[in-house]
């Protein structure tokens, strides 16, 4: 749409940092897609095209611009958001840059809280599979606030890559109906096929300009369209004027179309930009990697061009936020410099110099180094410690990798670190001390793998808690969970790779060791039928003795009864003063579980008779009675164990929902019914035993191709089957 200027003349030269005076002046951009569709490339292309980088991906001291964290490397994937910050034509473009990989969708959801407009990386190489259903679900989240977005083709060069194939994939998928508001504004030109079947992409035709911009001999040139060009761009052209016309403000315009009438080029890039803008239109780009003899890849100007004229600034991305603990309702924000201050945490990191170092976008207002905020979340209201306190800011820096720039201060709606807040959290709001606010945290999925970890040795054990604390702090997607019943140590996560990085991330960045133990699912325990137990302790070694004996009588109750106990002896067999101690007894019994050491729960223990001793009766000596006899009643009754059943919910891609019930059924789960969700998915309802559950995250991402997420919530104990108990004992006792 722009004729093409020198890097020096558009961008940002290398090591220099980019600042914004004002609101309007700044882009927010986030890019998201599956894992391998190539943001990271796009990011490293776009970042080289504006002059920021001497070569792909390299800062001038090497560094990689993207994926630089230790990890990353060694796994050669992005786990982690990063920003990199450029500019183009006086405008600083923050490109945001998310993984693909779904158990690392608490990044990439923190890059659309902190992002105003998004652009969908489409990989060519994956035919009809390019739109997976996690791409799909991320395309709805962004239609449901309305976020700008467009999409970006790469890997065109690929052997099996079909560009019509992939724009009606992406126009059938994604347009809701309306396929006509996704169409490209551009078409490949191919070279020579190569002997390994790869046609590299030489060029790219304008659609609207009927532009050719040429890299076959090795210089970046625009030519007109040939007449054979013209001829194969003549339907898409046609097809992407309407596309805009109807889009456009002008209600008009479309009438002078249909009669003839020709539209004048500055008017349909003017429409374009204004139906972007409003989330009414969503072009396809191109990004190819340079043509060899090259250094700059192909449609990196266009894609910028698009950003800084098609994109909305952040002063049209409306944030709300409140006074905590006033009941007040939440008010917009004013993206204005001179406003009140507010800001939210995006991601959270450690550095092994700085200490803890907080990604900031600031909403409204201006952050300064060295001032004092107010950090407000996760509880406030209630008046949760350190998340409702004041703390000092210390120094406010650009990110470009690992390098950091320093700042004097960030405007509101620019994105940049801060160091030493301590005690903030992803999530939470930082505002003036005086004046208080909190933004409401965005959503984030469930974690549902659960993995029991404990300390390697006796030098972890001294550093496990605090490790865990700044892993929890980083990533808001892990739960950490103490499980009473079970005893164990519980991380909550996404997935194994999910789970694998928060591993990795205790041993080499917080230097604790861990080792991992089997999840251990809290059952219970009850009595089939009615029983009855006699517990006798007596013991006489010279000097005070011990006597006791208590008879019992043991019957099941409904579920959620819990343990009751009842007194009936008559007589005075067993003093008044020892009934509490014969109930306390019990009660312990009951809890250490009296078949497979899970807690025994829904019964009544109804104490019938026994006998006492003037001298050796103690209290200690009819706990052990009373314990001794509810052992002795389970020994002679069927003892059946109880699993947790949760409800489960999954939303699944319709052409997954027989799969998705066979599996379900497999897993002894009872289906109570589905119902429709969003166009082309349903929700499914079953009743699971949470010991079917444990790989249930793992599972069912590969049996949906990721186009399915779950959520579960406990709803009973119910009896296992008596086969299954059995086995389960017995698997128990061979661990133990």
């Amino acid at each position: 749409m722009a004729e093409k200027a020198s890097t020096a003349a558009r961008g940002n030269s290398v090591g220099r940092v980019v600042e914004a005076a004002q609101p309007d002046g700044i882009r927010n951009v986030v890019l998201v897609g599956h894992t391998g569709s190539g943001k990271t490339t796009v990011v490293e292309a776009l970042a080289m095209e504006a002059g920021a980088l001497t070569r792909a991906g390299r800062v001038e001291d090497g560094t990689c611009v993207s994926d630089y964290d230790d990890i990353e490397q060694r796994q050669h994937r992005s786990i982690q958001l990063s920003v990199v910050p450029i500019g183009w034509n006086g405008i600083k473009i923050n490109l945001i840059d998310t993984p693909g990989y779904a158990d690392f969708v608490g990044e990439l959801r923190a890059g659309l809280r902190a992002a105003d407009a998004a652009l969908f990386v489409v990989s060519a190489a994956a035919g009809a599979d390019g739109v997976d259903g996690q791409t799909l679900a991320l395309w709805e989240e962004c239609a449901q606030v309305g976020m700008p977005r467009a999409l970006v083709i790469t890997h065109l060069d690929a052997a099996r890559a079909d560009f019509d194939l992939i724009t009606r994939t992406c126009a059938d998928l994604l347009g809701d109906g309306d396929s006509d508001a996704i169409l490209p504004l551009q078409l490949p030109v191919y070279g020579p096929k190569g002997a390994d079947g790869h046609r590299p992409v030489t060029g790219l035709i304008d659609l609207l300009t009927q532009q050719v911009f040429d890299c076959s001999a090795g210089e970046h040139t625009r030519t007109d369209t040939t007449p054979e060009q013209a001829a194969q761009i003549e339907t898409a052209r046609s097809r992407l004027i309407e596309g805009i016309i109807a889009e456009s403000e002008d209600e008009t315009l479309m009438d002078r179309y249909l009669e003839g009438e020709p539209i004048d080029l500055a008017t349909l890039i003017t429409d374009l930009e204004r139906a972007v803008a409003n989330d009414r239109f969503h072009p396809i780009l191109i990004a190819a990697p340079p043509p060899e003899g090259t250094r700059e890849g192909l449609g990196m100007v266009e894609i910028l061009e698009l950003i800084t004229r098609g994109f909305p600034t952040p002063a049209e991305h409306a944030v709300s936020a409140r006074c905590p603990g006033n009941g007040a309702a939440p008010r917009l924000l004013s993206c204005d410099p001179g406003a009140a201050l507010a800001a939210e945490v995006i991601r959270t990191a450690s550095d092994p110099y700085v200490g803890r170092v907080s990604l900031v976008r600031v909403f409204s207002g201006t952050l300064h180094a060295d001032e004092t905020v107010h950090i407000c979340g996760h509880g406030a209201d209630s008046g949760a410690g350190a998340h409702d306190a004041d703390e000092r800011v210390g120094a406010v820096t650009a990110p470009f990798g690992k390098q950091q720039f320093p700042l004097s201060q960030a405007i509101a709606g620019d994105i940049a670190y801060v160091t030493k807040l301590g005690h903030a959290e992803t999530g939470d709001t930082l505002s003036a001390k005086d004046s208080p606010l909190l933004i409401e945290p965005w959503p984030l999925p469930e974690p549902l793998l659960p993995v029991a970890v404990r300390a390697h040795g006796k030098a972890d054990e001294d550093k496990l808690s605090q490790g865990l604390a700044r892993l929890v702090a980083e990533d808001p997607t892990v739960r950490l969970e103490q499980n009473p019943r079970t005893h164990q140590l519980v991380l909550w996560c996404l997935g194994e790779a999910h789970r694998d990085v928060a591993l990795e991330r205790l041993r080499s960045r917080f230097g604790v060791q861990v080792d991992l133990d089997d999840y251990r699912v809290a059952l219970r325990e009850t009595f089939g039928a009615k029983a009855s137990g006699h517990g006798r302790h007596v013991k006489q070694s010279g000097g005070h003795g011990q006597y006791a004996i208590c008879d019992i009588e043991v019957e099941p109750l409904p579920e959620g009864s819990g343990i009751e106990f009842v007194d009936k002896v008559v007589g005075g067999a067993v003093p008044r003063q020892f009934i509490a101690s014969v109930e306390k007894g019990v009660r312990a019994q009951a809890e250490r579980g009296v078949a497979a050491g899970y807690p025994l729960v829904d019964v009544r223990v109804t104490l019938v008779d026994g006998k006492a001793h003037s001298v050796d009766s103690s209290d200690a000596a009819f706990q052990t009675a009373g314990a001794l006899a509810l052992r002795e009643a389970a020994a002679a009754s069927r003892i059946d164990l109880l699993e947790p059943i949760a409800e489960v919910r999954v939303t699944v891609a319709d052409e997954y929902v027989g799969t998705i019930l066979g599996d379900l059924s497999g897993r002894r789960g009872r289906v109570l019914g589905t119902e429709p969700a969003t166009a082309g998915r349903t929700v499914v309802r079953a009743e699971v035993p949470e010991l079917e559950l444990r790989r249930y995250a793992i599972d069912l991402r590969s049996l949906s191709r990721g186009a399915a997420q779950f959520s579960r919530e406990y709803v009973r104990h119910e009896p296992m089957p008596h086969q299954l108990a059995a086995e389960f004992r017995t698997a128990e006792v061979a661990t133990v």
